[in-house]
């Protein structure tokens, strides 16, 4: 285990990032396949979508399930483990709310 100065800093190992926490979001809604998660996340590449998954997978915040049929079919979910990080995604989305709500203020203070 690592040394961390701030507990802070291993949260942030963990979901940091560009696309861990919104994979994580979308994970929120229930059970998705790669294929989804690739739609939802426009931008991501697929080596990236699958490295961020592998990782969420290892850090226990989400379960991956294979189908052995053909074509293979994977889907994840949150873990129980990984719901726990629900009020940490919320809090998140309403500060990212406020914060473009301030934004928009500041540059219209900016205009006059």
């Amino acid at each position: 285990m690592k040394g961390y100065h701030m507990s802070i800093e291993a949260t942030l190992e963990v979901i940091g990032g560009k696309w861990k926490c919104l994979i994580l979001c979308h994970l929120e809604t229930g059970t998705k396949r790669t294929s989804e998660l690739k739609n939802l996340l426009p931008g991501i590449t697929q080596k990236m979508l699958t490295q961020q998954l592998r990782d969420l997978e290892e850090d226990g915040l989400v379960i991956r399930n294979v189908y052995k049929q053909v074509p293979p079919k994977v889907e994840y979910r949150l873990s129980e483990y990984g719901k726990s990080i629900s009020p940490i995604l919320d809090a998140m989305c309403h500060w990212g709310k406020d914060h473009l709500e301030q934004a928009e203020k500041n540059r219209g203070h900016a205009k006059a």
